[in-house]
């Protein structure tokens, strides 16, 4: 299913710590140095050693806590944040001017917002990294429900509601002419059962749309609201609730946006 649903499902979250445990430039260093020296001296007790050090490190290294909290971990971190970042571009550039637009202003939006908490002492820092953090899945929220608008719209392009009311007239007169039990009147009787649904399946993709495109003014404005109530906000936890009721919203959204991919798909295939 494309559009929402079609958003990158959540690989297994899980860090590659044998990877990092071996695919870094200190322990790369050390092997290609011991490689060096011992076919340089031709001491191939030392690259025996190298070997055996090797595979100690890489049998305790990569469930070592110490490491995971003080290295692999934010390795990690920054793997992630990096795909995350390809990910949205990738999405960035497939959308139209007017969308892009509006997602540049979000982004400078969000950083204003992330700018004016940090400078206001009623929130902590662990209130930036968790509730501001919300800031960064709505981006992404936004850039879905574009994506999905877009298609959308660009399907519906293609649909001519008037043609459906030609249609359905033009099969109501071939029932209403034809005897029944002809086989002319069957198929007339098929075809007007399709474009009826049809039309109707196009008019909910409308309004999906609509409640899509709402949606997104919302996520606009409440972004511009926060902007200027920030400042003043003096109990931490507004701003928190005000980013989980536009996440809720979204969810919502979201579970619409499902059954119209669905109903889409059936206007394709029919």
């Amino acid at each position: 299913m494309s559009g929402i649903d079609n958003l990158p499902k959540k690989k297994d979250d899980k860090a590659p710590y044998a990877s990092y445990g071996f695919m870094n430039a200190y322990n790369l260093s050390l092997l290609a140095g011991a490689g060096v020296v011992s076919a340089a001296t031709g001491g191939w007790w030392i690259g025996l050693c190298a070997v055996a050090a090797e595979t100690i490190w890489m049998l305790f290294a990569p469930d070592s806590t110490v490491l995971r909290r003080t290295w692999f971990d934010k390795l990690w971190d920054q793997d992630k944040r990096e795909a995350k970042k390809k990910e949205q571009a990738k999405k960035f550039a497939r959308l139209p001017q007017e969308a892009q637009a509006r997602v540049l202003m979000l982004r400078d939006m969000q950083a204003r917002i992330q700018q004016l908490a940090a400078e206001n002492p009623s929130f902590t820092v662990d209130l930036l990294r968790s509730d501001l953090g919300k800031l960064d899945g709505l981006l992404d929220d936004f850039l879905e429900m574009a994506m999905v608008c877009d298609r959308w719209e660009n399907h519906l392009r293609s649909i001519n509601f008037h043609d459906f009311e030609r249609q359905m007239a033009f099969y109501q007169q071939q029932l209403d002419q034809l005897s029944e039990g002809e086989e002319r009147r069957e198929i007339a009787e098929k075809n007007l059962e399709v474009v009826i649904e049809r039309r109707k399946r196009a008019a909910e993709l409308v309004e999906n749309l609509q409640s899509a495109r709402g949606q997104m003014d919302l996520m606009d404005n409440t972004f511009r609201l926060l902007a200027d109530d920030i400042v003043t906000m003096r109990n931490a936890t507004e701003l928190g609730e005000r980013l989980d009721d536009l996440r809720a919203g979204v969810e919502a959204v979201r579970e619409t946006s499902r059954e119209a991919e669905t109903l889409l798909q059936g206007i394709e295939r029919r």
